[in-house]
């Protein structure tokens, strides 16, 4: 089965991007609607004609360019910049003297702000910053004196920026952060999922053959030792630690990165399966299956996982009760969920056992069955009392999980 790569890409930024292109767009159509509106006072209104032409191309042509960081280059910014610059030094010659002095807006007006935003959104802060104090300076040339609403204006402009540059930073280190996150979920969940396939045939495999070399004995019990160490050095690799986790992708122009393996099904039917006929083959002389009359229909991934769940809790009663010992299989088909209940009549499981088992590296049940019916979204509940058998109570639910590992195996339990 042909493994496969998905990669989710994550990016805070894009709706910022969008969200600037339309400012730009609305700001520039307020722009030349103020000046159509006022063009009678201008002194020279054929040079606020020439830069609202520029602006227009500018602004539409350059679209693409704001939609994304990776286009956003400090090119375009210092192009950008310096046409919002020329509009505000331009005003005094095109705009009449008396309206500038009043304080009247610039040939530019608030789209100026679109330029200092794209240099927050880019390069965080300190970008806004420097944009905005050149912003600044040109204002007060502009009107040749430090007036109030002049200073005002700067001051709003310059910390609105900054602060949108400082939260365009931590949003950026926030979505590396969730990325990591989910990558090591990622690569835990690959990790247990070998860990089950591991357990449910080498580990039993290499268990099988250390008992018998013993019985044999001879040559064959040099084998069983042999097989025996290599088995206690396989669980305690796989019940280590975490495998190492590669980088996850700072590229602030698209955004972080996560890649996780999946295998997908290539075999497996299209529609839902009847988990009855995956527990059919379980029924025998010494296990009884009792199921509804009706199918019982789950996805055919959740259905297998179920179905090895149960054959791990059945593996268990054979290996600690004994290969005579009786089972009892319940299925129960909820209108949300399927329960799954597997009973014995064994001598329990003493009180902490199970913990003990988990520490030594025998991971059946910590993997093999409660892993299984978590990576379903559902729970698996052991009911042990001393003299009074072992009962393993497995609810999935019907609508498949969306982090449901892909890998898949019919399972084999010790405790």
């Amino acid at each position: 089965m042909a493994r496969r790569e998905r990669v989710m890409r994550m990016s805070v930024e894009q709706p910022l991007w969008r969200a600037l292109a339309g400012y730009r767009v609305l700001t520039m159509l307020y722009a030349i609607g103020f000046f159509t509106t006022a063009w009678s006072g201008f002194a020279r209104p054929w040079l606020a004609v020439a830069y609202y032409a520029v602006l227009f191309v500018w602004t539409l042509a350059t679209l693409p360019k704001v939609s994304g960081a990776a286009g956003c280059t400090k090119g375009f910014l210092a192009a950008d910049l310096t046409i919002a610059l020329t509009g505000i030094l331009l005003t005094p010659f095109a705009d009449a003297h008396e309206r500038v002095m009043d304080g009247g807006p610039t040939l530019p007006s608030i789209w100026t702000a679109g330029s200092v935003l794209a240099f927050a959104i880019k390069g965080g802060w300190r970008w806004a910053a420097l944009a905005s104090t050149l912003v600044a300076v040109a204002n007060l040339v502009e009107r040749g004196t430090p007036a109030r609403d002049t200073v005002h204006n700067v001051i709003l402009v310059w910390v609105a920026s900054i602060a949108i540059g400082y939260v365009v930073e931590v949003a950026r280190a926030s979505e590396r952060t969730l990325a990591r996150a989910l990558e090591i979920e990622a690569a835990t969940r690959e990790r247990e999922r070998l860990a089950r396939d591991i357990h449910d045939s080498v580990l039993q495999v290499l268990a099988m053959v250390q008992r018998r070399g013993a019985v044999i004995g001879g040559e064959a019990a040099e084998l069983g030792r042999m097989a025996g160490e290599q088995e206690v050095a396989l669980r305690t690799l796989v019940s280590g630690g975490l495998v190492p986790v590669s980088r996850v992708s700072e590229d602030a122009a698209e955004g972080a990165v996560v890649r996780a393996v999946e295998e997908p099904e290539e075999d497996a039917p299209h529609g839902p399966v009847d988990l009855r006929s995956l527990l059919a083959p379980y029924a025998g002389a010494r296990v009884n299956l009792a199921e509804p009359g009706a199918p019982v229909p789950m996805a055919p991934l959740a259905a297998r996982e179920l179905a090895a769940a149960v054959g791990a809790a059945l593996d268990n009663v054979r290996t600690h009760v004994g290969e005579d010992a009786r089972a009892w299989i319940l299925v129960e088909d909820e209108p949300d969920e399927v329960i799954v209940t597997v009973r014995d009549e064994g001598p329990g499981i003493p009180e902490g056992r199970l913990a003990e088992a988990e520490g030594e590296g025998r991971l059946g049940v910590a993997l093999s069955i409660r892993g299984r019916l978590r990576d379903l979204g559902g729970t698996a509940e052991l009911i042990s009392v001393p003299g009074q058998g072992t009962e393993v109570e497995l609810r999935a639910p019907k609508a498949p999980s969306t982090t449901m590992n892909t890998g898949t195996a019919r399972g084999k339990a010790d405790r």
